[in-house]
C-alpha cells in the first residue's frame, strides 16, 4: 500500500510478546519469539512511521531499528526521525506503552559550544527557556547530560545556569498504553506531540543545529 492507513494499532498479543521478553531472557528465548515480534511489535512501528510520514513530511527520514544483542533492544522497539545533525524525533514502544521525544544530543564540541552562545545570549536564550518552560507545563520531562557546574565561561549566576549546563537537551512525552494504542488514533496522538515539540526543535535546528551562514 502507498498511502496511508497502513497503520491499525498494536494488538494486545505485542504486549503478550514483550512480556515473555521481560527481564533476562535467554537468547534461546530470543529466537523463539523473534517472529512474532517482527510481525507484532515492529511492523506495527513501521507502519506506524509510514503513516506519519505520509501526514507530515517531517517524519520522511526516519528508522526503524531491529534488534541488538542486548535484551534492552528486544524489549523496546524505537525509531528515530532526523531533523538535523544530532537532533531528532525518538519514538519507542515498550510494555508502558509509547513515548516521542524531542532530543538534541551525541553532539561534538562545537555544536555544544554554539548551544552553550545561544542560551547566554538574547533573545535566543530567552526564547529557549521560555520553550522548556512551556513544555514542562504541558507534562514533557526535560531532561539529558548535565555539567555538576555552570562551565567556566559563564558566570555561576546566570539566569540560564541550568540551561548552560545541559550537554544534550530531550523533551519526553510518555503517552502511556491506553485503548487508542490499539487503533489508528496513535497517529494522531504522535503528530499532536510533535507539534507541541516542533518549536524546540525548530530552535535547536536553527540555533545549534547547523554552523551560522551554512
Amino acid at each position: 500500500m502507498d498511502g496511508a492507513g497502513q497503520f491499525t494499532g498494536w494488538d494486545e498479543a505485542a504486549f503478550d510478546v514483550l512480556l515473555r521478553l521481560d527481564g533476562e531472557p535467554s537468547s534461546e528465548l530470543m529466537r523463539e519469539v523473534r517472529k512474532d515480534r517482527e510481525r507484532l511489535v515492529r511492523e506495527p512501528m513501521v507502519s506506524l512511521l509510514h503513516d506519519l510520514a505520509w501526514a507530515d513530511p517531517a517524519f520522511e527520514d526516519h528508522s526503524v531499528w531491529r534488534y541488538g544483542k542486548t535484551a534492552w533492544w528486544w524489549q523496546n522497539q524505537s525509531a528515530v526521525v532526523r531533523v538535523a545533525p544530532n537532533i531528532e524525533i525518538g519514538l519507542r514502544f515498550n510494555l508502558d506503552g509509547l513515548r516521542v521525544q524531542g532530543a538534541w544530543w551525541y553532539a561534538d564540541t562545537l555544536q555544544i559550544g554554539r548551544f552553550r552562545a545561544a542560551v547566554a545570549a538574547e533573545p535566543s536564550g530567552s526564547e529557549l527557556g521560555d520553550l522548556v518552560s512551556d513544555l514542562r507545563n504541558k507534562g514533557f520531562e526535560i531532561t539529558g547530560d548535565l555539567l555538576k557546574r555552570v562551565p567556566r565561561d559563564y558566570p555561576t549566576d546566570h539566569p540560564r545556569a541550568d540551561l548552560l549546563r545541559h550537554r544534550s537537551l530531550l523533551a519526553v512525552r510518555h503517552l502511556g498504553c491506553d485503548d487508542w494504542l490499539k487503533t489508528p488514533e496513535a497517529v494522531d496522538r504522535v503528530l499532536a506531540t510533535h507539534r507541541q515539540l516542533s518549536p524546540l526543535l525548530s530552535w535547536l535546528t536553527a540555533n545549534v543545529g547547523a554552523e551560522r551562514g551554512r
